[in-house]
Order: C-alpha cells, then structure tokens, then sequence
C-alpha cells in the first residue's frame, strides 16, 4: 500500500479593504474555521493530500500590521487588488515590504508570492483601470511572480491559482528541507553544563 503523504501549507493573502479577498476564500469548497481568521482548502497533488491554511485579514488592513503570530510559519503569500481600482494596485509594494518584514523567511528572493487581479468580471471589463501589462510588469520587477486575473464572483480562475501557488509552496518546501538536511544538532558544551562560559 502506497504512503499518502499529508502536507499542511499556510497561506497569506494581503490587499487592501474591499479587493475581494474574503470572497476568493469563500469561494466554494472552502470550509471556514470557527474562531480563526483563516479557511482550510484540500488538494490532491500527486501522491500527496495538501491542506492549504489560508489566511485573511479579516478586515485589520487598515492596521497594516498585522502581528507576527499572523505571518509566522507562512508558506506563501497571495497579493490581491482590484483591477478596477488603482490605489489597490499602487499599494501592492508596502504589502510585498511589509510581508518580508514580519514573515523573514529564509530566502526572500525564492520566497512564494503570487498576485491576483480579481473582480475581473465588473461592467464586463469596461471598469477596468490596472491593464494585465502593468500587473506583469510589476510580478517581473519582484522575480517573476505568478500573476492570475481572477473573480471570485464568476468563479474564474481561482481554483488554478490556488493550485500554482500550492505548487511552487511545495517545490520550495522540497529545497529549504534539503538546505536543512546538512545541519548537524550539536548542542555546545556550555549549553550542555546549563553554565555560561566565564
């Protein structure tokens, strides 16, 4: 009988107030936690069963620091704006900052992010302020982030961008657990004794 292996990713989505967030979550099949600002989703990728904690922040944006309990342990980072709505967009950088500040992972530069342009399905498009060009342009300028044109509302793309970003977690995950494979637990002789070395 083969193993199934069982991975707990967890995921940050940062934008401001009323970028559609709380609905990318909600959006079927997500079941909501009681008492928690977070929905867990499960996928099935390849031999493993991925659950996917994702995070909201339920409305604190305006607070934009969030504390480090909400950040600690994240697995990646999923930046919302509304195509419609330019400032959502021009404020994409201090949540970028602000998520590498409080998060510190290891290696910024091949740290997951993932951006989506979500109420695509506004006016029939005619709303639209943010062009798919600028919204690339500012994913090449930090790495060459995955970038999706999502809406909640319509349910367009949202399951695919869940499973990309679930994707490069594990891929990630996969590299940081062999750059920690190599360090021994030696533990000094100081710590050992309780003493300190005076």
């Amino acid at each position: 009988m083969s193993v199934r292996r069982r991975t707990l990713l967890k995921v940050i989505v940062l934008g401001d107030s009323g970028v559609g967030k709380t609905s990318l979550m909600n959006h079927q099949q997500y079941k909501a936690t009681i008492g928690a600002d977070f929905v867990t989703k499960e996928l099935q990728i390849d031999d493993r069963l991925v659950t996917l904690q994702i995070w909201d922040t339920a409305g604190q944006e305006r607070f934009q620091s969030l504390g480090v309990a909400f950040y600690r342990g994240a697995d990646c980072c999923v930046l919302v704006y509304d195509v419609n709505v330019m400032k959502s967009f021009d404020t994409l950088n201090n949540w970028h900052e602000e998520f590498l500040k409080q998060a510190n992972p290891p290696d910024p530069k091949i740290f997951p992010f993932m951006l989506l342009g979500n109420k695509i399905d506004i006016d029939g498009g005619s709303s639209r302020v943010v062009s798919e060009k600028k919204a690339r342009e500012w994913c090449a300028s930090k790495g060459n982030i995955p970038y999706f044109e999502t809406s909640a509302k319509e349910d367009i793309n949202v399951d695919a961008a869940f499973l990309s970003i679930t994707k490069t977690a594990l891929v990630n995950e996969h590299e940081q657990d062999i750059y920690f494979q190599g360090i021994p637990d030696v533990v000094s002789e100081t710590e050992q004794r309780g003493g300190c070395a005076c």
